[in-house]
């Protein structure tokens, strides 16, 4: 039995607590700063002119005061102050949709093994400082660059937020206990959902500012700063290393985050690379990931357009809209780990049965949802809503299902592990947007969109399918070296025997 002592029972909250809700500001200005050009796009687009104000102004209180030739009100809308509006293609708009990903993926596998191997801290720091300042370089590539050098800063930015995630599950394998892996995990990535909210949420209102669209960039970027001050202050790689950890909350950490040897960073055992790629598990793991992501990004980058073109929503009411489903999810992910830990108590159903029961939650319910997305008539928005509401927070699910299985089956290589995941599903997520971009030709027409949704649906359950039959829990034997003389030398003992680790382990 994993031992707990009378700090696990009367401390509530720790150091380990608060390591976590750094990472969720980091996921979530990670995010942010994903999606910031999707809604920024919609907004350097729509250029207000002299002829249809009425159409293409930001605010409604603009509309009912402007004329046609007032020289104040066109230095209002930003005409007269230098702020720059653009045509782009939709292939155009494809490409610097999807050129983030570019980046994003060739930093993943590195990423996490210099994690775990030199320590998660001074990873996300360089990594979020270097993408605070490309951020707020956005507007000035576009001006001088074209859409061209825009991609370039994407593919920047993409390079330095790819150790996001290996770097939090490395992280997360060395201050998680077993039990509380799941909930410290959702605190974690719930910051991904946050981000999306406050971005989608607060874009249209920043584009209306004076300073105009480059306003959603330049704010962002200066979020960052302040993060990284905090984090370079209060984080720490491990439990060992922080400066204001508690004796008691230490020991309890090192006794219960792990069954088997949790080897010392700086002596870890070589990348077992065969014995990984011929794991069925792992490779399960590898597709769902890759078939989530997919889905997921589908929905990210193409809300505003969607709902835009098919449901004449402007900016403001389709960024506010947009971050509903977002706000639902992050909501959902607490009440499936309230969820996850009731049905943990009952002792007849296994760590695996909670994994593969919150993964088919959240991938083949809104694979129903997202189908019938694509059959609501234009003149119900709020239906269309209420689905993709659906859509986006059911999949808050899989936080407990698929997204921390890497830390099930090797805690000494999670950061590796996702790194190799998280590449091949970032692959998809670059082809994402630019297959919708080949299968929609125009924008307000419903069947073609309902192809996009259709494709969409069948990798959320070709992947949950292949999860459900081959995933596992249990940590994978390649996870701990041989046992000999160094490698004892190099472990850290966490707790007993692997036989109840599945046992142990409270999602």
């Amino acid at each position: 039995m994993v031992k707990t002592g009378k700090y696990a029972k009367d401390k509530n909250f720790g150091v380990r607590h608060v390591q976590c809700i750094l990472c969720f500001f980091c996921l979530t200005l990670a995010y942010a700063w994903r999606v910031n050009l999707t809604i920024a796009l919609v907004a350097m687009t729509d250029k207000p002119n002299t002829t249809d104000i009425g159409n293409n102004s930001f605010s409604d209180d603009f509309n009912n005061s402007l004329s046609d030739n007032s020289s104040e009100q066109l230095e209002t809308l930003g005409l007269s102050t230098g702020i720059d509006y653009y045509s782009f293609t939709e292939q155009q708009r494809s490409y610097m949709l999807s050129s983030f990903f570019w980046g994003y993926i060739v930093t993943q596998v590195p990423g996490g093994y210099i994690a775990q191997r030199y320590g998660a801290k001074m990873l996300l720091l360089v990594g979020l400082a270097s993408c605070a300042i490309l951020t707020m370089l956005t507007p000035l590539s576009l001006r001088y660059g074209g859409w061209q050098t825009l991609c370039v800063v994407r593919i920047l930015e993409g390079l330095t937020q790819g150790a996001v995630h290996p770097a939090t599950h490395s992280l997360l394998s060395k201050w998680a206990p077993a039990n509380e892996r799941g909930m410290l995990g959702t605190i974690c990535y719930s910051g991904a959902q946050f981000g999306t909210i406050l971005m989608m949420a607060t874009s249209g209102f920043l584009a209306d500012s004076s300073i105009g669209w480059p306003a959603i960039f330049y704010i962002g970027g200066l979020c960052g700063f302040i993060w990284v001050a905090v984090w370079w202050f209060y984080s720490s790689s491990a439990p060992e290393d922080h400066r204001f950890i508690t004796r008691e909350e230490l020991k309890f950490i090192e006794e219960s985050r792990s069954d088997g040897k949790m080897q010392d960073s700086h002596k870890l055992a070589p990348t077992p690379w065969t014995a990984i790629f011929t794991s069925m598990p792992f490779l399960s793991l590898l597709v769902v990931h890759c078939t989530h992501m997919w889905g997921f990004w589908t929905l990210l980058t193409q809300i505003p357009s969607y709902m835009k073109n098919i449901y004449d929503m402007d900016i403001n009411s389709s960024a506010l809209n947009s971050s509903l489903p977002y706000a639902v999810m992050m909501l959902l992910s607490f009440f499936f780990v309230w969820l996850s830990k009731v049905l943990q108590r009952q002792k007849s159903l296994s760590l695996s049965f909670n994994r593969k029961l919150f993964n088919t939650i959240g991938h083949w319910i809104p694979m129903c949802s997202l189908i019938a997305l694509g059959y609501v008539p234009k003149e119900n928005s709020t239906l269309a809503v209420v689905l993709l509401t659906l859509t986006v927070g059911i999949s808050a699910a899989t936080y407990l299902g698929f997204q921390v299985n890497h830390i099930d089956l090797s805690p000494n290589y999670a950061g590796t592990l996702m790194g190799l995941t998280n590449a091949a599903a970032n692959v998809m997520s670059a082809l994402a947007p630019l297959a919708v971009g080949w299968m929609v030709h125009d924008q307000k027409n419903i069947e073609e969109w309902r192809v996009v949704f259709f494709v969409a649906a069948g990798f959320y359950f070709f992947g949950n399918l292949l999860f459900v039959i081959f995933g596992r829990t249990e940590t994978q034997w390649w996870d701990s070296p041989v046992v000999d003389a160094d490698s004892i030398e190099a472990g850290m003992p966490l707790a007993g025997n692997r036989q109840g680790s599945a046992a142990k382990e409270t999602a």
